[in-house]
């Protein structure tokens, strides 16, 4: 496990005609997932992050789990707002592994093998946290069934933004935003998804199997404070973890070191 400290300066931008880099001269792309609990910031800190990475020269598809496929936007619609429907927990797991099914068949991987980055709201670690550690499901069940789901892809860094659930719901409240279906279940059931997500980036889970279902690499990271602050943590952690291992389409960038 990672935990963020200090932010060190960002790489400078590259060039606008450093951009148009085939996929053959980028390799592969990386995929990155950005998780945690209701109001910890992921689709603000996911579409961040994707700026950031086209600053850089990279080319990059930031979507969102369940979601980012017709069939994907169709059961994620179901799985949050269809209050009225008597979803039981292993209808709703089956649902959201039927979505990751065209997830990465019809856009992840596809992506990755034109040599684009894909960053992405949620991924498999949040079927564990929620439908594992909150609904009460069996992980090794969810870690079988999720690698067909998934054709065996992990995501290379999982970024796991950390803050209590009480902190996330306040976030939420002030914002106006409406709560979903999962929301609704309240929050004992989020503070066991929270635990869910702290135990399974810890070393102890790592050492126990948790790591080989997930695959990928996981970064924890402190999601409290100002926004701009907690961007810059998701910055070191993908810098320190994906670009010092590879060069952008620019070429080497600076102030990629470990400050």
């Amino acid at each position: 496990m990672t935990r963020t400290g200090p932010a060190a300066p960002d790489p400078a931008p590259a060039p606008a005609g450093a951009r148009e880099s085939t996929a053959a001269a980028r390799g592969r792309g990386c995929f990155v997932a950005v998780e945690g609990v209701e109001g910890a910031g992921k689709s603000t800190q996911a579409a961040r992050l994707a700026a950031w990475l086209r600053g850089l020269g990279f080319d990059v598809t930031q979507t969102r789990e369940p979601g980012g496929t017709d069939v994907g936007e169709r059961i994620r619609d179901l799985l949050l707002h269809a209050r009225d429907a008597k979803i039981g927990a292993p209808t709703e797991l089956l649902l959201v592994l039927a979505a990751r099914a065209a997830f990465v068949r019809e856009l992840v991987r596809p992506a990755l093998e034109r040599g684009q980055w894909v960053v992405s709201d949620r991924f498999a670690m949040s079927t564990f946290a929620y439908q594992g550690y909150g609904r009460g499901l069996d992980l090794d069940r969810i870690g079988l069934f999720n690698r067909w789901a998934a054709d065996g892809l992990a995501p290379d860094l999982y970024v796991v933004l950390d803050l209590p659930v009480a902190q996330g719901l306040a976030r939420k409240a002030s914002g106006g935003e409406p709560g979903d279906r999962i929301e609704s279940a309240g929050p004992d059931f989020l503070r066991r998804v929270q635990r869910g997500y702290v135990e399974m980036a810890g070393p102890a889970h790592h050492a126990s199997g948790t790591r080989a279902r997930l695959g990928g690499a996981i970064a924890l990271v402190d999601a409290a404070g100002p926004l701009e602050e907690v961007e810059r943590r998701v910055r070191r952690v993908v810098r320190e973890r994906l670009l010092a291992a590879r060069r952008s389409p620019a070429g080497p960038q600076p102030n990629q070191e470990t400050r």
